[in-house]
């Protein structure tokens, strides 16, 4: 009788290598872009081994800033990071505050 293994991965986020969550996305997106942008380098003429030092370089960058970041602000914390600079710090009410301590006669007339 065979015995199958039960996938208790259920639920959980994608993780490869220690990249969890957007940065393997971002880390596979910018991978791509990379060796786009080096082969259009190549095709335009550009030194071969120009071409090959720019790509390491900017490889070698990438997966640094890549898994530099996994490690500081974890699965969500790049969400969380992009919330909070879209989120004001501050309320600034720029109306008299004796527009708020008068009614409307209008209203308490109807």
């Amino acid at each position: 009788m065979n015995t199958y293994n039960i996938n208790k991965g259920i639920g959980r986020t994608v993780e490869f290598k220690g990249l969890k969550a957007q940065y393997l996305f971002i880390f596979a997106g910018g991978l791509l872009g990379l060796l786009i942008v080096v082969m259009i380098m190549y095709m335009a003429g550009v030194r071969t081994y120009f071409c090959l030092g720019s790509g390491g370089i900017s490889a070698s960058l990438l997966i640094w800033q890549t898994f530099s970041l996994n490690r500081k602000y974890g699965e969500h914390g790049l969400m969380k990071l992009g919330a909070s600079q879209k989120h004001p710090r501050y309320i600034i009410s720029r109306k008299s505050i004796f527009r708020y301590l008068k009614s409307n006669s209008k209203k308490a007339a109807a």
